[in-house]
């Protein structure tokens, strides 16, 4: 039974030589793309400032409880036990308040960036797929690759793509 898939494979393998010759295969180094792509820093700073203000309010939250845990620490020895109960429910509180804010913050934060990231990969496809239709390649190949030669090599071609696809996005 194996010897017959060997069989296959050769037979097929012996008839690729003769296809292969007349195709026209690209390589696109996906790391250096996304790593390089003006789209990404463009999307990177809008994250940063959609959520500036939420970062600043987590900031002073937690530089409030810093103060109140100060405050407690310094007064608690002529506090009334009673006080101290009611300091420290409202210290354990705002704590679970503050790390609730923080998930909340965080995970909105991926939604956002995991949308943005399709945008880009989505961009970064529409520009490989029009490079190939444009030079009349037969295969783009990506991830996976061990080596690819630099005459096979498009992701220069691809990042200047990129650069002048966000060029026209920002008029």
């Amino acid at each position: 039974m194996l010897k017959k898939y060997y069989l296959i494979i050769g037979l097929i393998c012996s008839f690729l030589p003769l296809q292969v010759a007349a195709l026209k295969i690209g390589f696109v180094n996906a790391i250096r793309v996304m790593d390089e792509a003006p789209q990404l820093a463009k999307a990177s700073k809008a994250l940063d400032s959609e959520f500036a203000r939420r970062k600043r309010q987590i900031v002073n939250a937690r530089n409030e409880l810093k103060r109140l845990e100060e405050a407690f620490q310094k007064d608690s020895t002529i506090m009334t036990e009673a006080k101290a109960r009611i300091k420290k429910r409202e210290i354990r509180d705002k704590k679970r308040e503050l790390k609730r804010q923080q998930e909340e913050i965080s995970e909105d934060f991926n939604i956002r960036r995991s949308e943005e990231l399709d945008k880009v990969q989505k961009a970064i496809i529409e520009v490989i797929q029009d490079i190939a239709k444009r030079d009349s390649y037969d295969f783009i190949l990506s991830e996976g690759v061990v080596w690819a030669s630099k005459q096979v090599d498009i992701t220069d071609k691809v990042l200047m793509a990129l650069g002048k696809k966000n060029k026209k996005s920002r008029r």
